[in-house]
């Protein structure tokens, strides 16, 4: 059933939706690969296709922290590189996104995450320094993301492979990320508005009371990432977005 009396909702549903705002704000501040966690509780809480358009406003809010935080560290030409690529890859996925076997989708993004981060590990152990340059790889990767982004938000474990692949540092990598998803999850609230019709006054009145979950991880995050060394951030990533890829192909 649509959410349209919030005193209708769960005390159980009330507590998942806090911890997920919880997630959110830890992983923007900077504890990647954990963003799948945060729609995990959300699809429980509330149906699947309307829990997107809950989580989204919170994504928006919560990037807004991350941009204001790590700013200075943003690397534009990565966002322009794969910008238009995931743009491209929410238009397609709000037009046959919804019309997808979800079992076909978790399987398919599941196997591509592998397979790609089977690549960057590959990549580790022979000392590869090169970055991939070619067209194609920003292309696909940057679809990929787009589509599952629209579809699920779960364009995270996509885009980290492709930042990984970068060797972006830490802070390089944060605050890049944060300025592609607030553009892109900006983007997408008209599609959620008008074409889906998952946001409404209910779903953002909830949103509002979400927010300190978000306050409280991101400020937690911000002072975990602190804590954490360059080599440690990048197997951090590799073992959290591969965890995160065994999660969407079960739950």
């Amino acid at each position: 059933m649509f959410l349209t009396i919030l005193s209708e909702i769960s005390t159980t549903s009330w507590i998942l939706s806090f911890l997920a705002a919880f997630v959110i704000g830890l992983s923007k501040a900077g504890i990647k690969g954990i963003a799948i966690i945060n729609v995990t509780f959300m699809a429980i809480a509330f149906e699947a296709k309307q829990s997107t358009g809950i989580v989204l406003p919170l994504l928006v809010i919560a990037d807004v922290f991350a941009v204001i935080y790590y700013n200075r560290h943003t690397q534009w030409k990565y966002v322009a590189k794969f910008l238009p690529w995931m743009i491209l890859g929410i238009i397609l996925g709000s037009w046959i996104g919804m019309d997808l076997p979800e079992k076909t989708f978790k399987i398919g993004m599941a196997i591509i995450i592998f397979l790609v981060l089977a690549i960057i590990v590959w990549w580790d152990q022979k000392k590869v320094n090169k970055v991939p340059t070619h067209w194609a790889f920003a292309s696909g990767v940057g679809t990929l993301a787009g589509f599952t982004t629209m579809v699920g938000n779960l364009a995270g474990p996509i885009s980290n492979i492709y930042f990984l692949a970068m060797r972006l540092p830490k802070n390089q990598f944060i605050g890049t990320a944060a300025w592609l998803f607030l553009i892109i999850n900006v983007f997408k609230l008209p599609f959620h508005f008008f074409l889906w019709n998952t946001i409404s006054a209910e779903t953002l009145l909830l949103d509002l009371k979400l927010v300190p979950g978000i306050i409280l991880g991101f400020v937690l995050g911000i002072k975990l990432v602190k804590m954490i060394d360059e080599a440690f951030f990048r197997k951090m990533i590799l073992v959290l977005t591969a965890l995160g890829a065994i999660i969407i192909l079960f739950k």
